[in-house]
């Protein structure tokens, strides 16, 4: 070993949290990250109450809100042939409005406080992991200045994505996996107010309005691979301005009337999966471990809760508290437990083959999930919640 309690592959929001509560709890941490810093990707970037209640705890709220990222204090739902329905962002577990802010800057704090924490990034490329007697113990770069270069740690986490290296490497199953997939396409755009965030559910169509920052807000469009692929022989534009019609023609009125600021972004779809959280000396978080469509927008959500259950896992492992097996066999199955039900239900929306009632009822299963999860964080021990507070 040189010295490293883990070692996170992926500096963004998964990797980035976990690093940071690692830290916090004591570990000598290093975050691999290829890419820029602070860098944009793709992302819905809608935080649900669960996720607001981690970055209060954290801390970090203060700084992304100083971001100008703007509090969202209701919900709104179109249903076409039906009155929208509003629901208001109560106070709740000490979250009192949900935010979205931009990858830009969500990713860049985060990244931040986990340096501040005593996390060190390394700037490089995983070419391989290295093993002994079956365990894994260390991980090989390219690209990080010194070429060849091993890294050992008594924990290697993979928060590197759907095209994780790490649980490639590493032989990961899959448990669970999807069949259906959303292609989307979005936009930002100044002079597009929206009372909050606004969902819009049509045949096929799915849709939706984000404020975010800069004043800005980003719309998007979804439905199925298939229909997206036909829509875009036409062009892009023409597809996104289709699907917006669809959605509702009040949507298209009013990104017309609005100001693009910047060009369309695409997403050609991904099934959802979960696979194996854990093994000798590694662990996955993030969408390298668990990932479900985008249309319910709880993939950031997601990963900083994992990213806290990690984290307690490998904590409780480094001090004694916890054998390995049992503290990693634990964090998986609350993992999987919290998930199982909102997995099922973004299944079923992203099969796009729904009335009315139907997706009303979904939506009303991913409300009720949410609330698991928030009682969940919301009763961690005391100890836990320190670690994330920070000094």
């Amino acid at each position: 070993m040189n010295g490293y309690d883990a070692v996170v592959v992926g500096g963004r929001v998964a990797g980035a949290a976990t690093a940071l509560l690692l830290a916090r709890g004591g570990l000598k941490v290093a975050i691999v990250e290829r890419g820029r810093p602070g860098s944009d990707t793709v992302s819905t970037h809608a935080f649900m109450r669960a996720g607001v209640l981690q970055l209060s705890r954290w801390g970090v709220l203060d700084s992304i809100e100083g971001a100008g990222t703007p509090p969202v204090r209701r919900t709104v739902f179109h249903h076409t042939g039906l009155e929208p329905v509003t629901v208001t962002i109560r106070p709740r577990a000490g979250v009192e409005a949900l935010y979205a802010p931009r990858r830009t800057v969500l990713d860049r704090i985060l990244l931040e406080a986990a340096l501040e924490a005593g996390a060190e990034l390394v700037h490089g490329t995983v070419s391989e992991l290295v093993s002994d007697n079956g365990r894994v113990t260390g991980v090989r770069l390219i690209g990080s200045g010194r070429s060849g270069r091993t890294m050992r740690a008594r924990q290697m986490i993979g928060a590197d994505g759907i095209a994780s290296v790490v649980a490639r490497q590493v032989g990961s199953k899959v448990l669970r996996q999807g069949r259906h997939a959303s292609a989307l396409l979005y936009r930002y755009y100044d002079g597009l107010p929206t009372e909050g965030y606004e969902w819009f559910y049509a045949p096929g169509t799915g849709a939706g309005l984000i404020p975010t920052n800069a004043g800005q807000t980003c719309a998007f469009v979804s439905t199925t691979p298939v229909r997206m692929r036909e829509l875009r022989r036409g062009g892009t534009e023409e597809a996104f301005s289709a699907l917006l019609h669809l959605a509702g023609g009040a949507l298209a009125d009013r990104t017309r009337q609005a100001r693009p600021a910047g060009r369309l972004h695409g997403w050609a779809g991904h099934p959802g999966y979960v696979r194996q959280a854990h093994g000798p000396g590694w662990a996955l978080v993030g969408d390298a471990g668990y990932f479900k469509d985008p249309i319910t927008t709880h993939g950031m959500t997601d990963a900083l809760r994992d990213a806290q259950l990690l984290a307690d896992a490998v904590v409780a492992t480094s001090s004694g508290q916890l054998l390995e097996r049992v503290a990693m066999t634990r964090y998986q199955a609350v993992r999987d437990h919290l998930s199982h039900q909102l997995f099922e239900a973004t299944e079923a929306v992203a099969g796009y083959d729904w009335d009315t009632p139907t997706i009303q009822r979904l939506l009303r299963e991913v409300s009720a999930s949410m609330s698991d999860e928030l009682d969940h964080l919301n009763g961690l021990p005391a100890a836990a919640a320190a670690m994330a507070a920070g000094p």
